[in-house]
């Protein structure tokens, strides 16, 4: 998030200020410096709140053929763990907030979820689980508090249920925070927000004690989105006209100058040694001004460049983050639009696998997914020979269940016409309804076409088959380690 304004040391002019904090910022990282030097590895979330689903196998195929080692799960779900089984990537599980309140208050609920989500696949040619998320961006500012006095007693349980198991040596606890739980008007006055810092204290000094890194969201996209004074260029990595100048530093980019911010937080509570790890980062290419294709790609493929040069920051010079995990690997349509409807267009990836832009993580150009089971290539779309007069309703009763973003004002399917509307908001539902005939009726006003509608960028999806009705052949590689889950499953119940 952008830099927020607080005072600090306000009996000094603002130029001693300034000087004075990075001062005492440098004096604190050159007393607690640790931090090993590591070459980044660049990441994906992936995310299923999906109104299109493709396969967990296909999806780990794609992952695989781009050499992506490491991915990040907002869940435990049993078909995405299932579909990693073997695979040798390196996973992140999460658990949502709305548990922490339970395996905070019992040591039983923490047992069992270990025993479910971690211990079940952690066997011999099984998933490659090495941290454990204790909820997501808890301590957001819009959350008024609800769930931060869960997380320190989850985290204590947890740690103990791990042990249990014999697996705190190998899988580590991480808390993904949000950028807006440090704040200052320059990176070295970085501070937490004073009603978190009890609370963060306590969980990074459990975090440092069991090895496990800081986990922060970046998003200089919703700086700028949400406020018209930010600089544009900025919140990208080719250069600005707008640098931020703090004592002897100048930070070019809004994701140095954010990630400083949280290292001199960090150094004023005793954890300036504290490793580092990117939880989310990206850019939307749909749903809102400045969130385009071309813009995705260049944030996108300037971060990478960035964190693989391994030039690291101001305040850790040629120490990047331990990794970083592009938000996100695919679109998902059923995400709620309530922070904007560019929620629905973070992928890399469109739904079906299919790379929205040339980006190169480090192994070559993306590749996009094999074997994607699509619908019948036909498309419903408005009836050219009936009058449309009354098909307002229709739309918004088809726009309530599929996923029309794309058509309000920023979207790439913003300036089709009135017809390009109806027969986007008709085909989106048609496919949803896994091209069922009766779905494209509309009282008449639909029709079944075989010519692609799809006009410039604005694309006319065809709907990918139902996974869950075809995967059993699919198993082929995976049969041993599932069988001893059914059977972990049969005991454990």
């Amino acid at each position: 998030m952008g830099f927020k304004k607080m005072a600090l040391i306000t009996h000094l002019p603002k130029q001693e200020q300034t000087l004075f904090s990075f001062l005492a910022v440098s004096v604190l990282l050159f007393l607690c410096w640790g931090v090993i030097k590591v070459e980044s590895g660049i990441g994906v979330n992936w995310g299923t709140i999906s109104l299109h689903k493709m396969s967990p196998f296909t999806v780990v195929n794609l992952l695989k053929q781009n050499k992506i080692q490491k991915v990040k799960l907002f869940d435990a779900d049993p078909d995405v763990m299932k579909g990693l089984m073997g695979s040798g990537l390196e996973v992140m599980v999460g658990i949502p907030n709305d548990m922490l309140a339970g395996l905070s208050s019992s040591t039983s609920a923490a047992d069992l979820w270990v025993a479910q989500n971690v211990s079940r696949y952690m066997v011999k040619g099984g998933v490659n689980i090495k941290y454990v998320a204790v909820g997501n961006e808890p301590f957001l500012t819009s959350y008024s508090g609800q769930y931060q006095s869960y997380v320190v007693p989850a985290m204590t349980n947890l740690l103990q249920s791990l042990a249990k198991a014999n697996l705190a040596r190998n899988v580590k606890l991480v808390v993904p925070c949000n950028a807006d739980a440090y704040e200052s008007s320059l990176p070295s006055q970085g501070t937490f927000r004073p009603e978190l810092t009890p609370i963060i204290t306590q969980m990074v000094s459990l975090l440092n004690s069991n090895g496990s890194p800081f986990v922060v969201n970046i998003y200089p996209f919703l700086s700028l989105y949400g406020n018209s004074d930010f600089p544009q260029d900025y919140a990208f990595f080719e250069g600005t006209t707008h640098a931020v100048t703090d004592g002897p530093n100048v930070y070019y980019n809004a994701f140095d100058g954010n990630l400083d911010t949280l290292i001199a937080a960090l150094a004023k509570i005793g954890y300036g040694q504290m490793p580092i790890v990117i939880g989310e980062v990206g850019w939307p290419t749909d749903g809102a001004l400045g969130a385009n294709l071309t813009a995705a790609r260049v944030f996108n493929q300037g971060l990478v460049n960035h964190v693989l040069s391994n030039k690291g920051t101001p305040l850790r010079p040629q120490v990047p983050p331990m990794d970083v995990y592009l938000f996100s690997l695919l679109d998902e349509g059923a995400k709620s639009v309530l922070p904007g409807n560019f929620e629905r267009h973070w992928g890399i990836f469109s739904f079906d696998g299919q790379s929205k832009y040339p980006l190169n993580l480090g192994n070559g150009l993306l590749k996009n997914a094999k074997h994607v089971e699509y619908l019948p290539y036909r498309w419903c779309i408005a009836n050219p020979l009936k009058d449309l007069a009354e098909v307002t309703n229709h739309v918004r009763l088809a726009c309530s269940y599929a996923d029309c973003t794309t058509l309000n004002y920023g979207g790439s399917c913003n300036e089709i016409g009135a017809k390009g509307n109806i027969s986007y908001a008709f085909n989106s539902y048609y496919q949803l309804q896994k091209q069922n005939p009766r779905s494209c009726d509309f009282d008449g006003l639909g029709m079944v076409t075989f010519l692609n509608p799809s006009i410039g960028e604005c694309r006319f999806l065809v709907g990918v088959s139902d996974y869950a009705s075809s995967s059993g052949f699919r198993l082929q590689n995976s049969w041993i380690p599932v069988l001893l889950i059914l059977l972990w499953d049969a005991w454990l119940f």
